[in-house]
């Protein structure tokens, strides 16, 4: 018996499918915490660190390179598990990602220009609109569409892809945040796939909760154990990210999760609730950009998690409400969708969405008062000092 043959390969998965998903998982988290120290001694001793700018929520310059670790367990666990699979996606997932780890990687090291990225993350969506596993050919009722042109479908997955890949980018901006939002994305997208019946795509939410929890213990580190995910970190996994969501758009068969109340129709609206963080906190960053008369991707301090810093709360504090916020709004959906229609949902939604941009912009506007105050309690503190001196040289 040939156990390398993939047909005994395949029985053997399906016949010990609870030990092969635990099994990603381990493999996944202790290869990321083998190599980033790896990566962690390499980055200290050609000095290659991210320095500290205006723009900076760290104090100390740390090592961008969390993403090479991200990489190489990638491409070996899907090279691994292709080894179960007839299906081309696995290949291009691989060419994918090595064009935008490239262009992370050098953006990294020597700041790369806008267009190069933009290049690169065209170049790896053109690997996975076109898969035959990820055919968008109708929306299942979404505000009353059904069937929509194969070009459409193209364009949708497109514009989707590039957005979540720099979506994902914007919010690695302390220490934390990007980590604990794919691990919330992934766990909810590998209980969706497991429900399903689609392992291989569980399999690949596994092994980014693997690698990010892991991850998570370097980046939550003080002094040299420190490191930062890093563009080529994290253009590939919102890569990956945005993978996975557009098979929750494509997802046959539905009717195991409509056992559980869930509806076809709204399956955009469920992937816009796990996806709430990242796409919500660019949204608004761009319309704050636009109302101030800036360009949509001027860099700023708008964002949701330097509010929150702002208003003083840690970098780990910020991570953990920002990540608490999105278990609400996936809660929320869960609890309400299985009553309302497309478009009653996407009323609902709407609204959450504009409540909580109200509370952002008060928690801003408390953090500029707050800012103001100390700052004309500084002046007044200084001429006061300035009037001593005056008098006591009298």
């Amino acid at each position: 018996m040939n156990i390398l043959d993939k047909d005994i390969l395949l029985n053997l998965f399906h016949q010990y499918y609870f030990f092969f998903a635990w099994g990603v998982f381990l493999l996944a988290f202790c290869l990321t915490w083998y190599f980033t120290p790896k990566v962690l001694w390499v980055s200290r001793e050609k000095n290659l660190m991210k320095e500290i700018n205006e723009r900076s929520s760290h104090t100390a310059a740390t090592p961008p390179f969390g993403g090479v670790a991200f990489f190489l367990v990638l491409i070996l666990i899907i090279s691994v598990l292709q080894g179960l699979r007839t299906s081309p996606t696995g290949n291009h997932l691989i060419i994918g990602l090595t064009f935008l780890f490239m262009a992370g990687l050098k953006d990294d090291l020597v700041i790369s220009s806008a267009r190069l990225k933009f290049v690169s993350q065209l170049f790896a969506v053109g690997f996975i609109i076109f898969s035959p596993e990820l055919q968008l050919t109708s929306l299942y009722g979404f505000l009353g569409v059904f069937e929509i042109p194969m070009l459409l479908g193209y364009a949708l997955k497109g514009v989707i892809v590039l957005a979540l890949i720099n979506a994902y980018n914007l919010i690695d901006g302390i220490d934390g945040l990007a980590g604990i939002t794919g691990i919330l994305i992934s766990l909810t997208y590998a209980l969706v796939f497991y429900t399903t019946g689609h392992p291989y795509f569980m399999l690949l939410s596994l092994c980014m909760i693997g690698i990010l929890g892991a991850f998570l213990r370097f980046n939550f580190s003080r002094g040299k154990r420190k490191i930062f995910m890093g563009d080529g970190g994290s253009l590939i996994m919102g890569f990956m990210i945005a993978f996975l969501s557009l098979k929750i758009l494509v997802m046959k068969p539905f009717e195991p999760l409509m056992r559980e109340g869930f509806v076809p129709e709204n399956r955009l609206l469920f992937a816009l609730a796990v996806l709430f963080l990242p796409i919500f906190d660019t949204l608004r960053v761009i319309i704050i950009r636009l109302r101030n008369g800036k360009t949509a991707f001027e860099a700023d301090r708008n964002h949701m998690h330097h509010v929150l810093l702002d208003n003083g709360l840690s970098h780990k504090k910020a991570s953990f409400v920002l990540g608490g916020l999105n278990c609400v709004i996936i809660a929320l959906y869960i609890m309400i969708s299985r009553d309302l229609k497309s478009i009653g949902m996407s009323l609902v939604m709407l609204g959450v969405f504009v409540v909580i941009a109200i509370g952002f912009e008060a928690l801003k506007k408390r953090a500029e008062r707050k800012s103001f105050n100390e700052r004309t309690k500084g002046v007044k503190g200084d001429r006061k000092q300035s009037g001593l001196a005056v008098s006591n040289s009298h």
